[in-house]
């Protein structure tokens, strides 16, 4: 997420977070560097919460001397040296970061989530209940001043098959869940259920769903994963994205919009973002585009994250949000 809206960092941290001398070493010398965009109550949160002044670096920094931690939405390639010891993204998504270039041995990499999860489940439940209570249909004959009932559906009872089992998917499912939605999350190889939901099932099961959201980093995987195929086999099914855009293809989503093995879709990302006005998303049928909104930052979200982070590296712990490179999530 590239957008943030502005919190109260500087109320949540009371003093630094102490850095014991063993096995921290290079941390505790580490010169801490902030990305030229980071809001300036951020800053004074960071340098309260690591106990030392934060460096602003420039839009083009140069190759700082010793070890340092960088805080920022990007990782500018001069930074992308063997002094980087931690990089903490600003955003949730991090596959822009690696795909920028190779990533520094040994460096850290975590992010931030924050409140995303329920941000973006309360945004995936306000689409489905919308779904049912037939809003846009009621939106398009408020507009041409056409009085005519719609009937609308209870969720309780229907499925919600769900692709990304991690902190969204899950917050997703447990929020559905909540309503009397049947979550089933979709897992790659066998394992126990995840919080939040019902059920499991495999990338290729079939699954008979209402709704199919997509809660899934881009990887190398990952991308591309929803196709003409995967389109044709949701049986009308509405589909919201809050992943990745380069997940799906849109062509084949329109396809299925057209054929109507999609009923609707939502999608509040994209895979060239932002999309201008002759963009082909905007001439999807039945579909409404939301410009990657659904989970966007809070600056307290990232002081919070960040925090954490440091107190898991002070105790000696992987952070809870590190990202595995090799894997991209």
């Amino acid at each position: 997420m590239t957008d943030r809206i502005p919190g109260r960092p500087t109320d949540l941290v009371t003093g630094p977070v102490a850095v014991p001398p063993a096995g921290t070493a290079h941390l505790a010398r580490a010169r801490l560097l902030a990305a030229p965009g980071l809001a300036d109550p951020v800053v004074r949160s960071l340098e309260r919460i690591a106990g030392r002044p934060v460096e602003r670096t420039g839009a083009d920094p140069a190759v700082p001397d010793g070890p340092y931690v960088y805080v920022g939405a990007a990782l500018p390639g001069a930074l992308r040296g063997d002094g980087l010891l931690w990089f903490h993204s600003v955003n949730a998504g991090t596959d822009a970061v690696l795909d920028a270039g190779p990533w520094p041995s040994g460096a850290l990499l975590t992010r931030t989530v924050g409140r995303m999860g329920e941000r973006i489940a309360q945004y995936v439940l306000a689409w489905v209940l919308a779904d049912c209570q037939s809003v846009p249909e009621f939106t398009a004959r408020h507009a041409r001043a056409e009085w005519r009932r719609v009937p609308g559906e209870l969720v309780s009872g229907q499925t919600a098959l769900i692709h990304g089992t991690g902190r969204i998917g899950s917050a997703v499912a447990g929020l559905l869940r909540a309503c009397g939605i049947r979550t089933v999350g979709v897992v790659r190889t066998p394992r126990a259920v995840p919080p939040g939901f019902d059920a499991v099932a495999g990338p290729d099961e079939q699954v008979d769903a209402r709704w199919v959201v997509a809660a899934l980093p881009l990887t190398g995987e990952t991308a591309g994963r929803f196709g003409a195929e995967r389109f044709a086999a949701m049986g009308g099914a509405s589909f919201i994205n809050v992943g990745r855009g380069a997940t799906v293809d849109l062509a084949a989503l329109e396809a299925a919009l057209h054929a109507g093995t999609v009923g609707r879709a939502v999608l509040d990302v994209l895979a060239d973002e932002p999309a201008g006005p002759g963009d082909r998303c905007w001439r999807l049928p039945r579909t409404v585009v939301t410009s990657h909104s659904a989970g966007i930052t809070a600056d307290d979200d990232i002081v919070t994250d960040f925090a954490a982070c440091l107190r898991d590296l002070v105790a000696g712990r992987v952070p809870a949000l590190a990202v595995d490179p090799a894997r991209g999530y």
